[in-house]
């Protein structure tokens, strides 16, 4: 199924309120709103029924998959939770082989930005919070680098997470740690803002777009719901 670029993609800059006579601190979070959209394939495509069981590996290209790790399959589908083991290559210099968990995604309130200052576009985006786990399971020292993992909305998008230049505590959405060489392990919560109308169905892992996607479902939780503080009887003379 091919992919296409889409042109809403855009970066938002937010800026945390603060004094006017202070120099105020800084925060950009790039949302990439559509980045890649998976279009639907034609009439004819629609007829043929899809793969039932995923049938090939992703590609290792040109990185050093230890002996006896085995890569997880294209197109398989996994459960938050589950681990998918991957060869990663952010370029020609960084690569390694990956441990990659989803373990939960917690959908947030736009309100939890409001002590930034947002653009229009951002505030009417809802933002997702993915908790996921990163093992170095190669030998390449991949710190800093970006962790491959998506979101996909229901416009059949992938959203990449967002990141910032100052801490956002609630889910910093930061990249691998420093020194993330072989056997290191990292938990991480990545943000995902999401345009107006559109939820989050699934994650996803996918290197190049002629292969099928490693995905993640589960229950996604919901914002507590704030129920209205209860009015004190005043008491009777």
């Amino acid at each position: 199924m091919p992919t296409k670029r889409a042109g809403d993609g855009h970066n938002v800059a937010v800026t945390r309120s603060g004094p006017p006579q202070r120099a105020r601190a800084t925060l950009v979070a790039v949302l990439v709103a559509s980045a890649l959209v998976l279009t639907a394939c034609g009439a004819d495509n629609a007829k043929k029924p899809a793969a039932a069981k995923p049938s090939a590996p992703v590609p290792s290209a040109d990185v050093d998959v230890p002996s006896g790790v085995t890569l997880t399959k294209a197109g398989t589908a996994l459960k938050f939770g589950e681990t998918a083991t991957v060869a990663y290559e952010q370029n020609s210099q960084r690569s390694s082989v990956l441990g990659l968990t989803v373990n939960s995604v917690a959908k947030g309130r736009i309100g939890d930005l409001a002590a930034y200052q947002l653009d229009p576009a951002s505030k009417k985006s809802t933002p997702y919070y993915a908790r996921v786990q990163v093992k170095n399971l190669g030998t390449g020292d991949l710190s800093h680098a970006i962790a491959p993992i998506y979101a996909v909305d229901s416009t059949n998008a992938l959203v990449q997470a967002v990141s910032f230049n100052n801490t956002f505590t609630q889910c910093p959405s930061t990249t691998l740690p420093a020194g993330f060489t072989a056997g290191k392990t990292a938990n991480l919560c990545l943000a995902y803002l999401l345009p107006p109308g559109r939820t989050l169905v699934e994650m996803s892992y996918r290197p190049l777009q002629q292969y099928e996607p490693i995905t993640w479902k589960g229950t996604i939780t919901q914002p507590e719901v704030k129920k209205p503080a209860k009015k004190k009887k005043k008491s009777q003379p």
